[in-house]
């Protein structure tokens, strides 16, 4: 059957000669053009606040905006300090705290800093409340007195698991911030200056170690992640290209002009995103790994091509305009569909995520302009030679390929099958956690830091409620207050909470003072006028920095309590916070009704919130695609037919996630989406070259899948390759988010091959089969023929 080549095949052809005829034109152009948009890049910064991860629309978020409007704000920076041998209350050790404290306040945007040593310890003397710090003069203190400003430590509910450990063997310092959000570095100044004195107080007092925690730190963890991963990541993924695309390549040219086009996509998306001022943090900062390991797809299956049309004799430029004629429409497709799924992020709850999408969407449309633009004519320009063959002496791989195949289409398409339901029955194996601490691993130091603070003096994993009184004043109501440490002593009974910070400890303590420091008397006031002068009373006695306006709000109507949790899942995280509202709601007069919030609540939402959008991201996507596929296909069975190899390799990787790990955060909730625009692009290379043998060539289902497997079978394992390879440097990445988003992709990639190798054949000729076999029933019925009949005419 003769060829037959398709208008738009003859426009690929002419628009190919153009670039070959123009080529050094093309290549002076393109490459200013990539410099102008490259020159944005220096506007490119990183965001150094943790609330970037949500949306202002985030109901936690906006509820924790809201406490910390009434509140104090909540960032802070703790120092852990551990002395060598593990007794905080010695002089030489509480000198340190004493120093520390003092310094503290040095710290840029520090409003208030809160210790034991300055802790402030009521007690009566006569009719006079006795306000003072715990320790002062910590040098010239005797065993006696240490002995005292220990107990008195131990029995104080707002210091143990908060501020001193139980075995008193390490205590810390807490620093509480006030950013202006008015520069981008301003916790990058507070985090700096704080290590710069834990080193000085640990120079000037042999033997204590100092460890930094907070939420200042967790949002300078988060720039810090993203740093290293431009700074190492990229370099590797430069490296392992190189030497991966030398090997499918075998040309040094082909080789350094794919270099090129890679390098030059890279710098216009980035470039793009300082033009537009977009600030990188961990899960955008990915972006140009990611771009780098999608770029090279086109080339390769361009450069393939050619290199196989020069070694079957044809000439360089013969060769480059017939792999853009060949190839013009999968790059095309496929550089529509990943875009497509990067583009679906921007459903994400996470506004990380819509920047890693658009950032990376726009690096994949600016690989495929250089791809068929400045590629072939470099490769015009750069002297290429291949060896030409004359005779095929060994079968090829890919031939050897499909014929095992073809032969085993039956016992494949049913083996693939069942391993796809077994691996889907495991996906309910997975559970949503998103612990902000688990994101780093235990390069970065605020992880193992953080972590020695968890293990040895309390959790950084707080839920805190804004409980409202009936009117201003009314935390002085004795029904309020009992209501109130009814609820903290609730919590205390409840699993996993480490300290409950509530007011009513500190009224029965100053009821206590007022009546002597009688034991008997360390109760609730039953009184509202008492309970308000006393707690007037102590609000004048306290130094400046150290009032009551973290705890209180200004016209008395409203108290917080905060309860610290312990290392736990965010599952249990988001029961605890639950717990305490349905506490309220069931045992709390209206007015004390409200919501947990508070960091640890937010990212303990996040998982969910953005699994809700990416689901819908995710749909678009798919209808999006799978539009595109029937439109570029121009056929509704292959379009809808190629639907399955796409869908299979990521329910098979959540299964297989599920038996191998069964945690997933935030970063996996877009892997879905993203992964299902990658995948597609095996898909339609195959799709296309085979329905090219249908159509151009006349051939039959069997020899469209021999020739699919020879023509493009080596590149889509190049490619692929390149692509797992990639994602896997992403999992090298010290931020966990990335890591896993990485690992997951890459076993989504690796699947899809096999799927595009061993199930969409099979399904092909399948399909094929059955077509034919309805098309030869429906002949005979309308001939009139009866089953005798159909039998003789099947003889032959």
């Amino acid at each position: 059957m003769a060829s037959h080549i398709s208008r738009t095949d003859r426009a690929v052809t002419a628009y190919g000669r153009w670039v070959i005829r123009w080529r050094f034109p093309i290549i002076f152009a393109t490459l200013a053009l990539a410099v102008l948009a490259a020159s944005g890049g220096r506007f490119i910064s990183f965001a150094t606040d943790y609330r970037v991860f949500f949306s202002d629309k985030n109901p936690q978020l906006e509820a924790f905006e809201a406490l910390q409007n009434i509140y104090t704000k909540n960032d802070n920076i703790t120092f852990v300090i551990q002395p060598a041998d593990e007794d905080v209350f010695t002089p030489h050790t509480l000198a340190a705290v004493e120093e520390l404290t003092l310094q503290a306040w040095k710290i840029p945007y520090a409003i208030r800093v809160d210790a034991i040593t300055n802790f402030q310890h009521t007690s009566a003397d006569a009719d006079d409340l006795i306000v003072e710090d715990l320790v002062e003069g910590a040098r010239a203190l005797n065993e006696e007195e240490l002995a005292e400003k220990r107990a008195i430590a131990l029995a104080e509910p707002s210091l143990p698991n908060r501020l001193i450990s139980p075995s008193t063997h390490v205590t810390g310092v807490t620093v509480t911030l006030q950013l202006p959000g008015k520069a981008i570095d301003e916790s990058t100044k507070s985090v700096a200056h704080a290590r710069e004195l834990a080193a000085a107080v640990e120079a000037e007092h042999p033997g204590v170690t100092i460890y930094l925690t907070g939420i200042a730190m967790l949002s300078n963890a988060f720039m810090e992640a993203s740093q290293h991963d431009l700074s190492t990541l990229v370099p590797l993924m430069f490296l392992v290209l190189i030497v991966v695309i030398g090997l499918a390549l075998r040309s040094v040219s082909a080789t350094a002009a794919t270099f090129v086009v890679i390098a030059l996509s890279v710098a216009t998306a980035m470039g793009l995103a300082g033009w537009l001022r977009v600030s990188l943090t961990p899960v955008s900062a990915s972006a140009p790994t990611m771009i780098l390991t999608l770029a090279v797809a086109d080339s390769i299956h361009l450069l393939v091509t050619a290199l196989r049309e020069m070694r079957n004799g044809a000439s360089k430029h013969d060769a480059l305009v017939e792999s853009l004629r060949l190839n013009m429409q999968p790059i095309f497709l496929t550089s529509l569909t990943t875009a497509i799924g990067f583009l679906s992020m921007n459903f994400s709850d996470a506004p990380p995520f819509h920047h890693l999408g658009n950032i990376t969407a726009a690096g994949v449309w600016a690989a495929f302009v250089y791809s068929v633009l400045l590629l072939p004519a470099l490769v015009a320009v750069l002297p290429l030679r291949v060896r030409v063959v004359n005779g095929q002496k060994v079968r090829p791989f890919m031939d050897r390929l499909a014929s095992l195949v073809v032969s085993r289409r039956r016992p494949l398409l049913w083996a693939s099958g069942a391993v796809v339901l077994a691996l889907a029955l495991l996906i309910p194996r997975n559970e949503l956690n998103d612990q902000f601490v688990s994101y780093f691993d235990e390069s970065i130091t605020f992880r193992t830091d953080t972590d020695f603070a968890t293990q040895n003096l309390t959790g950084v994993y707080q839920v805190h409620f804004s409980l409202g009184a009936d009117g201003s004043g009314g935390i002085s109501e004795p029904e309020y207050l009992a209501k109130l440490d009814e609820f903290a002593h609730w919590y205390r009974e409840q699993p996993n909470v480490l300290h409950v910070s509530t007011l009513s400890d500190r009224m029965k303590r100053l009821n206590l003072n007022m009546h002597g420091d009688d034991p008997a008397w360390y109760r609730l006031p039953d009184n509202r006028e008492l309970a308000a002068q006393y707690l007037l009373l102590y609000e004048m006695s306290l130094p400046y920095g150290l009032d009551v306006n973290n705890q209180i709000n200004v016209d008395k109507s409203a108290t917080r309590l905060v309860v610290t949790l312990d290392d736990i899942s965010t599952q249990e995280i988001r029961a605890a916070a639950e717990d305490g509202e349905a506490w309220l709601r069931d045992n709390a007069p209206s007015y004390m009704r409200t919501h947990g919030a508070g960091s640890a609540v937010m990212f303990a939402h996040i998982s969910k919130r953005n699994i809700d959008g990416m689901l819908k991201g995710t749909a678009v996507a798919f209808i999006l695609v799978s539009l595109s596929l029937l439109i570029a296909l121009r056929s509704l069975k292959f379009g809808l037919l190629s639907l399955v190899p796409n869908l299979v390799p990521a329910i098979m990787a959540f299964g297989l996630w599920g038996l191998l790990v069964g945690q997933v955060n935030v970063g996996l909730s877009i892997v879905v989406a993203m992964s299902f625009g990658i995948v597609v692009d095996d898909t339609v290379h195959f799709l296309s070259k085979y329905v090219r043998a249908r159509r151009e060539k006349g051939l039959d289902a069997t020899g469209a899948v021999h020739y699919a497997f020879s023509s493009v079978g080596t590149a889509l394992v190049a490619t692929s390759a390149i692509l797992a390879a990639g994602f896997l440097v992403l999992s090298l990445s010290p931020f966990d988010m990335n890591a896993s988003m990485g690992r997951l992709t890459a076993i989504v990639i690796v699947l899809a091959l096999l799927a595009d190798f061993f199930m969409l054949p099979p399904l092909l000729i399948q399909l094929e089969e059955r077509q034919r076999r309805h098309t030869y029933s429906d002949n005979l019925a309308q001939a009139g023929g009866d089953k005798n009949e159909q039998v003789l005419v099947t003889v032959p």
